[in-house]
């Protein structure tokens, strides 16, 4: 079904959008394993224990399909010292990559950084291979704070 939209010429969402579909927000209750999975598919480790603190905290953003409900991204973050949000895993499954995902996810952590005036910092350590993705969102790569 088709809603009427021309998608020929349709923009790109912006980074801070999710693309059509697809809605960023805080995991729900039961969505720790469906966060696991994403992150494990992805060969990414995350303390599975220690997860679960970071929901409650606030400190994990979920990408997930409106038709299915399903999670098809995760960000998790953690705060290594006071002032900083540090993205600790970034991952969309494999099916749903390219599609801006990603930086919807990092824009919604850098939105949540925003609003909480505690935090003055967000840091990422990434592969160098993957240092185009966060460039292209305009975030600095030399640690300082990236406010979108």
């Amino acid at each position: 079904m088709t809603d009427g939209r021309d998608r020929s010429r349709a923009t790109p969402p912006g980074p801070a959008e999710p693309p059509d579909g697809i809605t960023v927000e805080a995991p729900a209750g039961d969505d720790r394993l469906d966060v696991l999975r994403v992150l494990d598919a992805a060969m990414l480790s995350v303390d599975a224990d220690g997860l679960a603190d970071r929901i409650d905290a606030g400190d994990v953003f979920v990408a997930r399909a409106e038709r299915t409900e399903a999670v098809v991204g995760a960000l998790v973050t953690s705060r290594p010292e006071p002032g900083r949000l540090h993205v600790t895993a970034l991952a969309v499954r494999r099916e749903r990559r390219g599609r801006g995902i990603g930086s919807a996810l990092v824009a919604d952590a850098v939105a949540h950084a925003v609003r909480h005036p505690r935090i003055q910092r967000v840091t990422a350590a990434f592969d160098s291979s993957i240092e185009r993705f966060y460039k292209r969102d305009s975030a600095s790569t030399t640690g300082h704070r990236a406010r979108g």
